[in-house]
């Protein structure tokens, strides 16, 4: 939007590239769509994508808050460039992409809270992934991909996460 005014969020352009470049693919799995049920939609995608950048965010709080800070700006970055090729103007873009980022770090706020124990597994899975109801056998899928998926980010040292090694 203000390219002109501020060329880049961070002084190394492609900084947090290589790791937002894993969470995407993490998010482009068919299974989440398949297995999972989440809708193969623009809603449905974004909420893959959100829950997964939320989940490694998440992991980052612990000791990675520059890596955390280049993430979050490659996904402003992305949701903007994206947002604009739908043909989103200027106008709208802005709203758009503060409603978009408002919905990362409300799923932030959940999954900090599942990791901690402090809420629901399952629960979680389904307030951040479907917006109606979904089948049980969906939900657990989904429920046990991002618990294998926290499990190698927590046991991930910060420089593997840094370089998009999810896997």
């Amino acid at each position: 939007m203000l390219d002109f005014l501020f060329r880049r969020l961070t002084a190394e352009p492609r900084r947090g590239a290589a790791l937002f470049d894993a969470v995407s693919r993490i998010a482009r799995e068919p299974h989440w769509y398949v297995d999972g049920e989440v809708p193969d939609t623009l809603d449905g995608r974004f909420a893959v994508l959100a829950t997964v950048t939320a989940l490694v965010l998440v992991r980052l709080e612990r000791d990675g808050e520059q890596v955390s800070v280049a993430l979050t700006e490659r996904f402003i970055e992305t949701m903007e460039a994206e947002h604009r090729e739908l043909g989103q103007g200027d106008p709208t873009l802005g709203k758009t992409v503060r409603k978009l980022v408002g919905s990362l770090a409300r799923r932030n706020e959940l999954w900090r809270s599942a990791v901690a124990g402090a809420a629901d597994w399952t629960a979680a899975t389904s307030e951040s992934l479907y917006k109606s109801e979904v089948s049980v056998d969906a939900l657990d899928h989904s429920a046990s991909a991002l618990r294998r998926l926290w499990a190698t980010l927590d046991q991930a040292a910060l420089a593997d996460i840094a370089e998009g090694k999810l896997q």
